[in-house]
């Protein structure tokens, strides 16, 4: 849909590398995320979401889920703010 971004709690995993799906830089990311966490820090950065029970494509066997953002941004900026309302809550 437009103007709405996918986020998955691996992107923001420092156990993974980023051939495993992890898409922000170690210093910013977290040890295994949660879809709970990932949905707190979108909480706190005052966005537009809803949660789904589905798994990221190349991790099919974890049923982490996701979280469709409503953004209009690049995607790189989207996540660097939850990455970082993401490190303040852990």
């Amino acid at each position: 849909m437009k103007g709405e971004c996918i986020l998955y709690p691996c992107y923001f995993n420092s156990a993974l590398k980023r051939n495993e799906g992890r898409r922000i830089a170690i210093s910013s990311a977290v040890r295994d995320p949660t879809l709970v966490d990932l949905e707190r820090a979108v909480k706190r950065s005052g966005l537009q979401f809803r949660l789904e029970q589905k798994h990221y494509p190349s991790r099919w066997w974890q049923k982490e889920g996701r979280v469709h953002v409503q953004w209009n941004e690049s995607k790189e900026r989207l996540l660097k703010q939850v990455a970082a309302h993401l490190v303040a809550g852990k």
